[in-house]
């Protein structure tokens, strides 16, 4: 298969990276940063076949040019992982949010996504297992939602919907689209204290490679059903 994981330089992007090279799939690494993307790409690829992409997921530009990258080396995409995410606000409240955060959030949280989907969409209909995964929070679950990180919280509830939305809209022609929350884990935006990484990336991977009868539309931690 034909992955590609946004931020994939760090985190829970690079380890879901590592363990889909690890299953033999080719992974593009993307990141924001050309040298960060050929530097992780470097460093997995004794681990297997790992492609270095530069793609901020803000950037229209960057996105239609990843998009014809991948059409000119592979002429298909099989996974799509968006991972990349930022604002992890646990310091604000949304009695006084500041609401340039939670804008700079919805960019790269909810509209990148977005955007990359519809991009990859050409791509992703020429592939042969055709998985859209949205990492995303059980923060931004509404059946448990409360106060503080009204950025992350909202955008990820976003991130939910949309993934609703695509898994209705490309039923039909066999694209599973899912939602996944890693769990709290112990990363530079989860921070110390949590599961360790694999774990929550095994879900992540688990969700890129459901088999043809698998789910669509849903919302999972460790295969496991999470309340919307």
């Amino acid at each position: 298969m034909i992955v590609l994981v946004t931020g994939a330089n760090r985190g829970l992007g690079r380890e879901t990276a590592r363990q889909l090279l690890v299953a033999g799939h080719t992974v593009l690494i993307g990141a924001r940063s050309e040298a960060a993307a050929a530097e992780t790409a470097g460093e997995l690829g004794s681990v297997g076949d790992a492609v270095p992409l530069r793609l901020d997921v803000t950037d229209g530009t960057d996105i239609e040019n990843a998009a014809a990258a991948i059409d000119k080396r592979f002429g298909h995409l099989d996974v799509l992982v968006n991972n990349a995410a930022i604002h992890y606000d646990t310091w604000q409240h949304a009695v006084d949010a500041d609401l340039d955060v939670v804008r700079e959030a919805a960019e790269t949280n909810v509209l990148g996504p977005w955007h990359l989907i519809q991009a990859m969409l050409p791509l992703l209909r020429r592939g042969s297992h055709q998985r859209i995964v949205n990492v995303s929070s059980e923060a931004g679950s509404l059946a448990s939602m409360g106060a503080g990180t009204p950025a992350y919280s909202l955008t990820k509830a976003a991130l939910n919907a949309l993934t609703r939305m695509f898994a209705a809209e490309l039923r039909s022609e066999g694209i599973l689209v899912n939602a996944v929350c890693p769990g709290w884990v112990a990363t530079d935006m989860g921070g110390p204290g949590g599961r360790p990484v694999r774990d929550g990336a095994a879900g992540i991977v688990w969700a890129a490679t459901l088999s043809d009868s698998g789910p669509t539309g849903g919302f999972f931690r460790d295969g496991r059903p999470v309340p919307w």
